[in-house]
């Protein structure tokens, strides 16, 4: 009698552990964060508005991958910067565009951002938290940036975030904070204020 007591606690443990181990092996549930297995095989990374991209190019582990930037927006001959890189999607990347870049952070940083600086900001707008940096390196040797965004507002219906940008270039560090709107499906364009 006493022998079956002790028996009967470690039977229903032993039953319990092995109706569970089945459970553990089961997929997650789809609405379980994207980790392991899911994040790579269905990668789609969502947009600060929802919008949903099929790659972060780096932003979300906070280093912008401007070889493989440059590779999509190469991808789409003829393509200009602003709503005519993809659309819907097709879209490849989001950017920052419009003629104001220069006037909001200066003439010193907008003169030396390409295509490629422009398409990490955007994405970096566009995927990252709001106090998690995302760094890339420019377009010239020993040039670095460091983009983080801050805030959300809406200005004039729009979804809009203030960053600060870093410029690291031949020890000369330049810090410009700023504000930019959503226009379109991943285009960011630069505001006052």
């Amino acid at each position: 009698m006493m022998r079956h007591r002790r028996l009967l606690p470690a039977t229903i443990l032993l039953v319990s552990a092995a109706m569970a181990a089945p459970l553990a092996l089961a997929d997650p549930p789809s609405h379980a964060p994207a980790w392991g297995w899911r994040a790579k095989h269905d990668a789609r990374y969502v947009g600060y508005t929802g919008y949903r991209w099929h790659d972060d190019f780096g932003v979300r582990e906070g280093h912008c991958d401007r070889n493989r930037v440059s590779t999509a927006i190469g991808a789409v001959i003829g393509g200009a910067i602003g709503s005519t890189v993809g659309s819907g999607d097709n879209r490849l990347i989001a950017i920052l565009a419009g003629a104001t870049i220069g006037a909001v952070i200066g003439r010193e940083i907008g003169r030396d951002m390409d295509r490629s600086d422009h398409a990490c900001f955007g994405h970096s707008l566009e995927l990252q938290d709001d106090g998690h940096r995302v760094y890339w390196d420019g377009a010239r040797p020993g040039m670095r940036y460091t983009l983080t965004p801050a805030g959300r507002f809406t200005r004039d219906d729009r979804v809009c975030r203030k960053f600060t940008l870093l410029r690291d270039f031949d020890g000369e560090r330049i810090v410009r904070h700023g504000s930019a709107c959503r226009y379109g499906e991943g285009e960011w364009r630069m505001i006052d204020g």
